[in-house]
């Protein structure tokens, strides 16, 4: 799914967890025939903010909302098109939003995500009724001690989960030839803009979910590409953050220098929103140190329609090339950019992007192994597996529901594989850091002066096809993964029906700048569509933007 990497070494997902009964996996949909029935919903495209205007005007109560979702997720997650983005409802959420109901009356919301329903990727651990997998029937039945930071600070701000969203397995990290948005708890999730083409991954149900008006907006994680890639071939907006700004406790891992969670969203200001009822510093979460003084609890005070202007933005040729309708529609974003004030330094190419794959593979191996050895430790005695090894013998025991498909080659190299004290690990990580902060990224940005670098966020949505695997053909995820930097994906136009993203990303900490710089982009052009549940790609219709 690289441009720079092989599909073996390439594998940029992120996510676990699962539960909840087995859902039966899902027939492709057919290529032929018309778009699947979806009637009109009084909730398409409503922002956050609508909602809120809504409730504190008596339009919507936090209740209202919730049966609303819940009807849409029936309507057109399980019957209709059965996109199966949502792996497992919240049986409490009724009565979480009456409770949030009486609280706005008695004294007034909590704040912009008060009565809000989102949906969360099962590999981020709550402590209600639900369950946490990763999309593994091998964590069937566990029960994590207590939610995830992040999940704390959500319901702290009032927001309603609506349920949990199907991913790829174990954030695609079990085999080199896995399919996106497939797992063996949750099945086959499906693009609402084809039905045929895949979602990407590793957080694929919260982008088609938010993409098919599912939620108000959807938390995924990502290691490298797993917000930012299925946000593009869904045409949504996605926040990979600076790694530490966003507490990892309570999410399933792979890997604890790239990975992160972030919003997913159909508009920048609702990740926004999204992503200040997340940040927080965590005792148990060392990187969120770094964030003191770095994050903010309303990322809406930087959106500017005029941001753009003066701002300067090097072009990342790396990226290019992968796919001429890609080509076509970035070119017409950059002439875009260009009339909405930034100033393009093109080519900025970044350094090492061909190289660093390799170093990135060994890092992602190695801290696989330790971080999730060290998750699965913390669910207790009871839980039904405690180490990779135990995954890797259930898998096996259950190679009819589990291995039917693909295999689990790489968790079987990681599991094989020595400490984090290991030279071959420490030099790795050494060149991660090196190549892509100060040898890369970094360097760039100051000899060009730069506020952001742009590229294509990733190619059209290929052709599910559970007998080969993935098929992507390129993307610009690893660049801020590898360096733990952030970046944001924006809808730039489509390619034969299929939506494709443009990605912003710069420093740590640059966020503000960043949605500054994506807002503006957005406000522009307004290129964010409803899906069409299509049964294939528009083949008649090669390349279509905003301009």
């Amino acid at each position: 799914m690289s441009s720079d990497r092989s599909a073996a070494d390439r594998r940029r997902f992120l996510a676990a967890g699962l539960t909840g009964a087995v859902a039966a996996t899902l027939p492709i949909a057919s290529s032929q025939g018309a778009a699947a029935e979806v009637g009109p919903f009084e909730l398409d495209e409503l922002t956050i903010a609508d909602m809120r205007d809504g409730m504190e005007a008596g339009k919507y109560s936090a209740r209202g909302l919730v049966e609303k979702y819940l009807g849409r997720i029936e309507a057109v997650d399980r019957l209709g098109p059965k996109l199966n983005s949502v792996i497992e409802l919240n049986p409490d959420a009724l009565k979480i939003a009456d409770e949030l109901d009486r609280e706005r009356q008695e004294g007034g919301p909590r704040g912009p995500l008060h009565g809000v329903p989102i949906l969360l990727k099962d590999n981020i651990d709550t402590a209600d009724k639900m369950a946490t997998t990763a999309g593994s029937l091998a964590l069937v039945g566990a029960r994590p001690p207590a939610d995830a930071f992040l999940v704390r600070r959500l319901r702290r701000a009032g927001a309603v989960f609506l349920g949990k969203t199907n991913l790829s397995e174990w954030a695609n990290l079990r085999s080199n030839r896995s399919t996106s948005g497939w797992s063996g708890r949750g099945g086959l999730t499906r693009n609402p803009w084809a039905l045929d083409r895949n979602t990407s991954g590793s957080s694929s149900g919260s982008a088609a979910a938010v993409a098919a008006n599912l939620c108000a907006a959807a938390v995924g994680t990502e290691t490298d590409g797993s917000i930012v890639s299925p946000s593009s071939v869904c045409g949504i907006v996605g926040i990979k953050p600076t790694v530490g700004l966003v507490s990892r406790t309570g999410v399933i891992p792979l890997s604890h220098t790239q990975d992160t969670a972030g919003p997913m969203a159909r508009t920048v200001r609702d990740a926004a929103i999204l992503l200040g009822g997340m940040v927080g510093i965590d005792d148990e979460d060392d990187a969120t140190a770094s964030s003191l003084g770095k994050s903010a609890a309303d990322y809406t005070k930087t959106l500017d329609k005029d941001g753009l202007r003066g701002a300067r933005i090097g072009v990342v040729r790396n990226f290019f090339g992968f796919h001429e309708g890609v080509d076509q529609l970035i070119e017409e974003s950059l002439v875009g950019l260009k009339s909405l004030g930034a100033t393009l330094i093109d080519p900025t190419p970044l350094p090492h992007q061909g190289t660093i794959g390799r170093a990135e593979t060994i890092v992602l191996r190695y801290e696989l192994k330790a971080d999730l050895n060290a998750y699965l430790a913390r669910l207790g005695p009871n839980a039904p597996v405690r180490t990779l090894a135990d995954v890797i013998e259930f898998n096996l025991a259950h190679h009819d529901r589990e291995l039917q498909y693909f295999g689990q080659e790489i968790f079987e190299i990681a599991d094989a594989l020595g400490p984090l004290t290991d030279k071959v690990y420490r030099d790795a990580l050494e060149t991660c850091r090196r190549l892509s902060r100060a040898e890369g990224i970094d360097a760039v940005m100051n000899e060009h002066q730069l506020d952001a670098l742009v590229a294509p966020t990733d190619g059209p949505a290929w052709v599910t096809d559970l007998v080969i695997g993935d098929r992507g053909l390129g993307g610009s995820s690893s660049a801020a993964a590898v360096a733990g930097y952030p970046s944001i994906t924006v809808p730039a136009g489509h390619v034969y029906g299929l939506p494709v993203g443009i990605s912003f990303f710069a420093r740590a900490w640059s966020e503000p700048l960043l949605l500054k710089l994506a807002y503006a982009y957005e406000q522009g052009t307004k290129f964010r569509q409803t899906p069409k549940f299509l049964p294939t790609a528009e083949l008649g219709a090669k390349a279509s933007s905003p301009r």
